[in-house]
C-alpha cells in the first residue's frame, strides 16, 4: 500500500478490525475499519478458536455486510482479499452487488492444510472446503505467492488454470539490510540457532524443540525461538521435560527479526506447511544459514540447488542430523551465507511490486470491459493488505 505509485493507483484497505503487530506501518488516513470491529470481529488465536458457534455465526453474518458498505461508498475498481477467512467474507459480500468490481483472491498458504486444522470434525471440513472452492472459482483471479501453490490449487480446488496468478512475498532488502545491523536485547550469551514463527500447530516447534534435544547441539548452542502463540505453555513444558529447558529462549514478538537473524549460527525453519515462506528468504538477506522441512508449498522457489539442507516434515531425527551437521561444519554453513545473499536478490521488493501493478491494470481493464465501459490503458486499481489477524480485503479506485 505504501510503495505502489499513487499517480496510479489509489489503495485503501479495509479492515474488520484495527489491531495487529504491524499496524503502526500503515498510513491509517488510507484505512477504513468495520463500526464496532473490535467487539465482533477478534480473530486472535489458533484458526480452529473460530469455529465456537456464537463468534462463527456472528462473523458469516457481520463480515459481509461490513465489506459491502466499505465498498458500496468507494466503489473501487478492484476489490483484493488476503487468505481463505477474508475470501469467503468477501465472496458473500459480492455475492448480490448490482454493480460488482473486479475480485482477486490471494491465498498465501496451503488450504487444504489450514482447513484440516481448523475444522472441528469431518462434516465441517467438507463444508468449508466445499465453500472455498465455490468462492474462489467466482473470483476474476487467484493470486498465489509461490509457484508450488499456483499449480497445486488447481486441483485441490478445482479452480481454472486461466485465472491463476503468481507474484512471490517481496523482501525489501535496502530495509533489511540497515534493520540487521540494529541492536538486539535479551540475546544469550553464548552461540545460538534461531526460529520464527507463530506459536502454533503449522510452525511445528514441538518438532524443532525434540530435534534440538536429540542433536546435542543444546551443549554448545541456545535455541532461540521469535513469535507468540497459543502453544507457548506447552512448548515451555516439552522443552522443560527433555532436559533443555534452560537452554530454550522464548523471546516474544519482536519488530525486528532480521537483527537476530544477522548474528544466529543457524536458522531453522520446521514448519509442517507454508504459502510462501517469507521468513526463510529474510533470514538469506541477513546472511543465516537455513535449515528447512520440505513442506508442500514455496520450497521450489526458496531452495538454492547444492546449498539448501532440506529434511522431510515432522521428522525430529532428520532435523536433528541436519542441525548437528550444519552446526558442525563452519565452513559450509560460511558458503550458504554467501549463497543465500546471491540469491535472495530475486524476490526484491521493485519486481514484485511491478507485478501488482500489472495485475491491477489487467484486472480493472478486464473488469471495466466487463461492465461496458472503455478501459483506460492504464487504470488506478486497488490493493488489500493484510490487516489483523490476517483478515482485510484491500481496494482503490480511480
Amino acid at each position: 500500500m505504501k510503495k505502489l505509485d499513487r499517480q496510479r493507483f489509489d489503495v485503501r484497505m479495509g479492515l474488520l478490525r484495527a489491531a495487529g503487530p504491524y499496524l503502526d506501518q500503515v498510513d491509517m488516513d488510507r484505512v477504513v475499519v468495520a463500526a464496532d470491529g473490535e467487539a465482533h470481529f477478534n480473530f486472535d488465536g489458533p484458526n480452529s478458536a473460530q469455529y465456537r458457534p456464537a463468534k462463527l455465526l456472528g462473523s458469516i453474518a457481520r463480515g459481509p455486510l461490513a465489506f459491502r458498505r466499505m465498498i458500496a461508498e468507494r466503489r473501487p475498481d478492484v476489490v483484493m482479499s488476503f487468505l481463505k477467512g477474508t475470501n469467503l467474507l468477501t465472496w458473500l459480500a459480492l455475492g448480490q452487488m448490482r454493480r460488482r468490481p473486479s475480485w482477486i483472491a490471494r491465498e498465501g498458504n496451503n488450504v487444504l492444510e489450514v482447513i484440516r486444522e481448523e475444522a472441528p470434525n469431518r462434516l465441517v471440513e467438507t463444508m468449508s472446503l466445499g465453500l472455498t472452492r465455490r468462492a474462489y472459482a467466482r473470483a476474476d483471479a487467484v493470486l498465489t505467492n509461490s509457484s508450488d501453490m499456483c499449480e497445486g490449487l488447481v486441483g485441490d480446488l478445482g479452480l481454472d488454470p486461466a485465472k491463476m496468478r503468481m507474484i512471490n512475498n517481496p523482501v525489501d532488502l535496502a530495509e533489511i539490510t540497515e534493520l540487521a545491523d540494529g541492536p538486539i536485547s535479551g540475546a544469550p550469551n553464548r552461540p545460538f540457532i534461531l526460529s520464527a514463527g507463530r506459536l502454533e500447530h503449522q510452525k511445528a516447534h514441538d518438532v524443532l524443540i525434540r530435534a534440538y534435544a536429540m542433536s546435542g547441539v543444546w551443549r554448545s548452542h541456545t535455541l532461540v525461538i521469535l513469535g507468540k502463540g497459543s502453544l507457548l505453555g506447552p512448548l515451555h513444558r516439552l522443552a522443560a521435560q527433555l532436559g533443555v529447558g534452560e537452554h530454550v529462549q522464548f523471546i516474544g514478538f519482536v519488530a525486528n527479526p532480521y537483527a537476530w537473524m544477522k548474528r544466529a549460527d543457524l536458522f531453522v525453519l520446521p514448519s509442517r506447511w507454508e504459502g510462501f515462506p517469507t521468513v526463510a528468504a529474510e533470514a538469506m538477506a541477513c546472511g543465516a544459514p537455513l535449515l528447512m522441512t520440505d513442506f508442500r508449498f514455496g520450497i521450489r522457489d526458496v531452495a538454492i540447488r547444492d546449498e539448501s539442507v532440506v529434511v522431510a516434515i515432522d521428522d525430529d531425527a532428520a532435523l536433528a542430523a541436519g542441525m548437528a551437521a550444519l552446526i558442525g561444519d563452519p565452513h559450509r554453513r560460511a558458503r550458504m551465507r554467501a549463497a543465500g545473499r546471491a540469491h535472495v536478490p530475486r524476490f526484491a521488493l521493485e519486481p514484485m511490486l511491478d507485478g501488482y501493478a500489472a495485475l491491477f491494470d489487467e484486472i480493472a481493464v478486464a473488469g471495466a470491459a466487463r461492465r461496458g465501459k472503455i478501459p483506460e490503458p492504464v487504470s488506478p486499481v486497488p490493493a488489500l493488505l493484510e490487516g489483523a489477524a490476517g483478515e482485510s480485503p484491500a481496494f482503490a479506485r480511480e
